[in-house]
């Protein structure tokens, strides 16, 4: 784990005990907040604590948290943090994190019934004890079993967005020893799942003794579980387990291929080899030929024949007469049995149209949000604060609205480079209704609706909800559909194949939100999207600079799903874009 997610950690962990104990909203604000500034932070915050007047410049961070931040990097330890643990159970914060229980609640769990922790909650719950807490009904404690059941659902799974840069992070430390002349991830990683159970990592090298000592002595290394010539694997502080394998670059192609998976992927491939008689292993495609080898068990590479291709995944598809099949589609979902599509990539990306300010929950002004997206090369930026429902994110009432809409707009005539539209991402009450009237939304460039509350209803309130948002003539993007937060909050289960034929037939587009903590659309969502003909939208939802780095996290989804560039309003010119939002202007 990075400092950087070491202590947001820590702070978030801080602002929760804080509230578990009462203190004042003001001091677990601004332990949350540090918290979520540390988590978007693109710098490593180590690298800034020798003077604390560079903390202090960072929006969010105080003179008091910058004291908290250097005592860490020096210590390894921050004080305060020490004396809130001893104030609470030390299991009830893992109590804390079990989805949908706020601080509150686990307040009057832990006073008033004894709960410590997951054990104790369990038992509790089995017991019937923890009925008789005020306003601790039925449904509130199956909300609650079916919380814990669902983070037991989730595991230790992480979420790409954590995965990916612990990945990327070791393999740049280790490209840079002499000798290493590959290195690549693979696995459910390199396929761009949105849940990772552990990280592999291929490499060639001229010294494998040197690559593996460097591996199992990095510093977040928690312990070796193997230490190998050819396989070495490690558990990281964080408990992702990293396992590294030492391979011949004439067979690194085959190896990335078998180890990229998914294991159905490579049954096909496997089977098809035997078919133009042939075998496919991790060492490569090889001819399965001569009469003593057919009655030797032996894997070919061990009998001395030469591989028919193995240097390069290409290479193996090409002699299996297919095409390059990209990883993100190697799911066994029909790769082997359709045309594959020129599948959306990140330099495609030219808009973004689901953005925040300081006008409600994001960080930067409205001109800063516009040169960050201009710095990025988009041709446009939708400012998209959220509507009057959402409090707890500053919504916008209607006159807040109106007079951001007149700042947009002033920004646009003022910034060159860059088009800004004035939108609003507008909250989906819970019978479908949107959070503002049909005057104010036709005042609008974009309208994004989304789920933010009312998360738990079933599956037919669900459908007929996002239904009539969908069919809103005003309504331009269904955003993050189902509202869920993977591995914390399941979201709406609706009807998707509805939603789908309901986007078609209105031409309201579903959007991706490329959020790691969200991607919501799903993959499986958005191959039905496509398969039907829908427009999609791939969005960071960016409410900090460094947000629109999450930019590849909805792509990925986007690929695993089979979305074709220009199906994707993202990737359109400005003037097609703006010819197409003003449709129902």
């Amino acid at each position: 784990m990075s400092t950087n997610a070491e202590l947001a950690t820590i702070f978030a962990e801080m602002a929760g005990i804080l509230e578990l104990t009462g203190a004042n909203r003001f001091r677990v604000n601004a332990h949350d907040r540090v918290a979520r500034v540390l988590e978007a932070l693109p710098d490593d915050v180590a690298e800034l604590a020798d003077d604390p007047a560079r903390l202090t410049a960072i929006d969010g961070i105080g003179e008091g948290s910058a004291k908290k931040i250097i005592e860490y990097v020096e210590t390894g330890r921050i004080g305060e943090h020490d004396e809130l643990r001893r104030e609470v159970p030390a299991g009830l914060l893992d109590v804390l994190k079990v989805p949908g229980l706020g601080p509150k609640t686990v307040r009057a769990l832990w006073e008033k019934g004894g709960v410590v922790d997951i054990a104790t909650l369990r038992a509790k719950l089995e017991s019937g004890e923890l009925e008789s807490i005020p306003r601790m009904g039925k449904k509130t404690l199956e909300n609650i079993r079916d919380n814990l059941a669902y983070a037991d659902q989730a595991g230790r799974r992480l979420r790409l967005g954590a995965a990916l840069p612990i990945a990327e992070n070791i393999v740049e430390h280790l490209q840079r020893l002499e000798g290493v002349t590959r290195l690549e991830y693979a696995g459910s990683l390199r396929r761009g799942r949105e849940t990772i159970g552990d990280i592999d990592i291929l490499a060639c090298t001229d010294d494998p003794a040197a690559l593996t000592d460097a591996f199992t002595g990095m510093g977040h290394v928690d312990r070796v579980i193997a230490s190998g010539e050819t396989k070495s694997s490690v558990r990281l502080a964080d408990g992702v387990q990293v396992d590294l394998r030492i391979v011949d670059p004439d067979a690194f192609g085959a190896a990335l291929l078998y180890f990229t998976g998914s294991k159905e992927h490579n049954v096909v491939l496997r089977e098809r080899s035997i078919k133009r008689g042939m075998r496919l292993n991790e060492y490569g495609l090889f001819p399965d030929e001569g009469a003593d080898g057919r009655d030797d068990d032996r894997p070919p590479q061990k009998r001395g024949i030469s591989p028919v291709a193995s240097r390069r995944e290409e290479e193996i598809y090409r002699a299996l007469d297919l095409p390059y099949i990209p990883p993100e589609l190697r799911e066994d979902r029909g790769e082997f049995d359709h045309d594959l599509p020129e599948l959306v990539e990140v330099d495609d990306i030219r808009a973004e149209l689901h953005a925040h300010t300081t006008a409600s929950d994001g960080t930067m002004s409205i001109d800063e949000l516009a040169e960050e997206a201009r710095a990025r090369g988009l041709h446009t930026i939708a400012v998209t604060d959220h509507s009057r429902s959402s409090v707890q994110a500053n919504g916008l009432s209607d006159d807040r609205l109106r007079e951001h809409i007149d700042a947009v707009r002033d920004a646009n005539t003022r910034i060159e480079g860059i088009t800004l539209l004035a939108g609003s991402e507008v909250d989906i009450l819970a019978d479908g209704r949107l959070d503002y009237g049909d005057d104010l939304l036709a005042e609008l460039d974009v309208v994004v609706a989304s789920p933010h509350s009312s998360l738990r209803q079933d599956r037919k309130k669900a459908t007929a909800r996002l239904l009539r948002a969908i069919r809103h003539p005003l309504v331009h993007i269904l955003g993050h559909p189902t509202g869920r937060m993977i591995n914390s909050r399941p979201g709406l289960d609706p009807d998707i194949s509805r939603l789908v034929d309901a986007a078609v037939e209105h031409e309201t587009a579903l959007e991706i939100n490329a959020n790691p903590a969200r991607l919501d659309l799903r993959d499986t969502h958005v191959r039905a999207a496509v398969d039907a003909g829908a427009l999609l939208a791939i969005n960071t939802d960016a409410h900090s600079p460094a947000h629109f780095d999450f930019l590849r996290y909805g792509v990925l989804t986007a690929r695993r799903g089979w979305l074709p560039a220009d199906r994707c309003l993202n990737t359109w010119s400005s003037r097609t874009l703006h010819a197409w939002l003003k449709r129902s202007r």
